[in-house]
């Protein structure tokens, strides 16, 4: 499962030391690219968990979206047969 560039880099090598010579990079944003977006806690969340009443609406999201598929099963279990 060892990548084919790293067999090559190194055929001499023993197998174990194949997994920690790869290293990974990374580069840093760029805040000029129009595809940056803010980075942070809670920038990413498409709603905003600090409004007053956010833990209601969370609340009966949960339920509706928790519920729903119950009492549809139920529903659907306890209908008369026509």
């Amino acid at each position: 499962m060892f990548s084919r560039v790293a067999l090559r880099a190194a055929p001499r090598q023993q197998p174990f030391s194949l997994v920690a010579r790869r290293t990974f990079q990374t580069t840093r944003a760029q805040l000029s690219s129009p595809y940056h977006y803010p980075e942070g806690p809670r920038s990413n969340l498409p709603f905003n968990p600090k409004t007053r009443f956010f833990w209601f609406r969370y609340l009966m999201y949960c339920v509706v979206g928790f519920g729903s598929p119950v009492a549809i099963a139920v529903w659907q279990t306890y209908r008369p047969r026509s």
